[in-house]
């Protein structure tokens, strides 16, 4: 009888205490919430108090409170690090004075769709640029790389985010890419413009709180994740085997760390590994991106696992071997949207987890906060998504089906669901267009002295060792790796750069790392040489001396040109001259004898 008495009080305490937590969780829901009306009281009595039990302390497997808390943080991180590129280089390369200037590509669109910035011209250019004056261009790029700087650190640290604030950093962003031109027309731009929407519809529409109760994880932002980097994948696939002959003869990887863009030094060592090795790289590539891309949309738990291991440490090998931008730390995010709050527990403290604990017990007990008519319109929005990205998918889903697959590829203006791919073909041999400047009034002259600038991060000195930059990117130094097997016509930015290594200009000299003019004045000349550069083998002469690299003059890239036999081109092309420069060239006319009239 004293045992049943003693039961019975033990019953009745762990049900008191239960009601107390549901009581304590709805004043904390209540006294928290910004999105919602208050909630309605949710205390209900269950007649199993085996039921209501303190639950364990490990998490379920099957929500992604935590997983979208991951999310949020990782890709401000990307965006971080994308407008910190923006903030030291845009000016240089879009500034009014730089490169590729955005006002003289604004101004061929408009001219294009007709004089007025209308939804035409919109499409062709999606930002904010269009509205602002276009002589403060140069203040409006400093502007958006510190807005974005801003507002992705505020994410990473706090760790939520809402619609308007995703939403903020996905506008500017797309701001940038949408005028970038060469210098932003690689895969990874438009997929974290893809990956960025996709991260907007993850949030909470207006409160910051981490668990807002009615605003869970949409499963349509989740899965089109996993939907994102399957495609990703299998499209990288896809273009491997149908295109270049190695990657199905498996020798692509005897080449690949000495010709890729920005190597790094773990290239070199990497290069140097035995045959069979490289064979067995070249099928773990295939492995991956062929068969375990099908891991992550498989809707079983220990698969979704297995995938996202593989693909994020596949991401990770590729991060340590080559400086690839912040294409492969990018790739990494959607695979973790197959990792729910049971696997990322572990960086998470127990009060956290408690949270996610009693949301958890609720749901299991159907004991949740009312639902409101936001919630309704929340799952229209969900729906509505999932329609999009299904519609978008038709034309992506075609290309990878298509023996005529092209890769990195937008279908619509917004870049909302992309194609994508990398390294469709391997370039066999590594050449480097190395720029020279001289002092002498005789660039024919064999005593003329040439002496050749470096850039921050591609080969040049042969002794200097390779960096290791990623995921920081230097735009230049990548284009010039395009550039070497092209000619300087088909790149006006090259010849507009030659240009501005005879002015000595300070803003394009940030993008240089030495400049062996800056103590002497500008060059009389410069041309850019073509090499063949190899990597030194481990224990050669050569790698004992220091050399990193050998390399052999190709030819002539670029002839030696002054700002005189430039002038023309440039004053064409509407680039911006200093008027020293006019100055310069008209003196320069002058004293060989021509009387052509250059304005001031």
């Amino acid at each position: 009888m004293a045992e049943d008495v003693n039961e019975s009080n033990v019953r009745q305490r762990k049900v008191k205490t239960t009601e107390a937590e549901g009581a304590n969780g709805d004043r904390e829901e209540n006294n928290h919430s910004s999105e919602s009306l208050q909630d309605d009281k949710q205390s209900q009595d269950d007649p199993n108090p085996v039921v209501l039990k303190e639950c364990s302390k490990s998490l379920e497997d099957g929500t992604y409170w935590l997983t979208r808390i991951v999310l949020l943080r990782y890709i401000a991180f990307i965006y971080f690090v994308a407008f910190l590129v923006a903030l030291h280089q845009n000016k240089q390369l879009l500034g009014n004075g730089g490169l590729l200037p955005i006002k003289i590509h604004l101004d061929r669109v408009l001219n294009y769709v007709g004089g007025e910035v209308n939804l035409k011209a919109l499409s062709f250019a999606p930002t904010i640029l269009w509205y602002v004056e276009q002589t403060d261009i140069d203040m409006w790029l400093d502007r958006i790389a510190y807005a974005g700087l801003g507002v992705s650190a505020f994410v990473i640290i706090s760790g939520t985010a809402n619609m308007p604030i995703m939403f903020l950093l996905w506008m500017l962003y797309h701001s940038l890419v949408s005028v970038g031109q060469r210098w932003y027309s690689f895969g990874w731009e438009t997929l974290l413009l893809e990956s960025g929407f996709l991260a907007i519809f993850l949030c909470p529409l207006l409160t910051l709180r981490q668990f807002p109760r009615r605003t869970p994880p949409p499963s349509v932002a989740i899965w089109g994740y996993r939907w994102l980097i399957f495609r990703i994948m299998l499209g990288a696939g896809l273009i491997k085997i149908r295109g270049d002959q190695c990657w199905r003869d498996l020798t692509c990887m005897h080449y690949h760390y000495e010709t890729q863009p920005v190597p790094n030094p773990i290239s070199y060592y990497l290069h140097q590994s035995p045959g069979a090795m490289h064979k067995f790289e070249t099928l773990s590539n295939h492995f991956i991106e062929l068969i375990a891309c099908f891991f992550v949309i498989m809707p079983w738990r220990p698969l979704l696992l297995l995938g996202a291991a593989l693909q994020i440490l596949f991401q990770v090998v590729l991060i340590i071997s080559g400086n690839l931008s912040f294409l492969n730390w990018l790739t990494i995010l959607p695979s973790l949207a197959c990792l729910d709050d049971k696997f990322f527990s572990f960086l998470f403290s127990e009060e956290t987890q408690k949270s996610v604990r009693k949301i958890q017990r609720e749901d299991r007990l159907g004991v949740g906060p009312t639902p409101t008519v936001g919630v309704y319109i929340r799952k229209v929005m969900n729906l509505s998504l999932a329609v999009l990205i299904a519609f978008l998918s038709i034309p992506v889903v075609l290309n990878l089906l298509s023996p005529r697959q092209a890769m990195n590829t937008s279908f619509d203006s917004l870049r909302l669901v992309n194609t994508y791919g990398a390294f469709g073909s391997i370039t066999k041999e590594r050449t480097e267009v190395i720029f020279e400047g001289t002092l002498s009034s005789n660039p024919t002259n064999p005593s003329a002295e040439w002496l050749p600038y470096e850039f921050h991060c591609k080969p040049g000195n042969i002794s200097r060792r390779p960096c290791l930059i990623s995921p920081y990117h230097y735009r230049l130094d990548w284009l010039m790796w395009f550039a070497a097997f092209q000619n300087y016509q088909a790149n006006n930015w090259f010849v507009h750069l030659a240009g501005k290594l005879l002015m000595n200009d300070e803003h394009t000299m940030s993008l240089i790392s030495h400049n062996p003019f800056q103590d002497t004045g500008p060059p009389k000349f410069v041309r850019a040489q073509h090499y063949l550069y190899k990597y030194t083998k481990i224990g050669s002469e050569e790698a004992k001396k220091g050399q990193w690299w050998t390399r052999q003059l190709r030819g002539s890239y670029l002839p030696a040109v002054s700002l005189e036999s430039l002038y023309d081109y440039m004053t064409q092309q509407s680039w911006d001259l200093p008027k020293y420069v006019k100055k310069l060239v008209r003196e320069e006319k002058k004293n060989e004898g021509k009387e052509e009239d250059v304005t001031g």
